[in-house]
């Protein structure tokens, strides 16, 4: 069974035991995430800032073991956070 719920690194060094990583593993800040554990489904959005150019903006769709990935550049983007939630977001 996969664990649908992580939202960053930390979660999922409790939720998955045996986890292996390498890189700098949260180079992506979540955005937003949705999931459900019963019905099998997840969907994240994820941005990676890439300074003075604009942010990588990846979108991932997973029902059951299906997985669909997109992956677009946008120009200028600047990654900030919401001053209401203290989530990540694009401006």
């Amino acid at each position: 069974m996969k664990t649908l719920h992580n939202t960053d690194v930390a979660d999922s060094e409790v939720n998955v035991p045996d986890i292996k990583r390498s890189g700098a593993p949260c180079l992506f800040k979540l955005l937003s995430k949705a999931s459900s554990e019963s019905e099998g489904w997840m969907k994240s959005t994820k941005a990676m800032e890439i300074p003075g150019l604009g942010c990588v903006l990846q979108v991932t769709t997973q029902q059951g073991d299906n997985v669909a990935e997109a992956l677009v550049f946008i120009p200028g983007a600047v990654m900030g956070i919401d001053l209401g939630t203290g989530n990540a977001r694009l401006a």
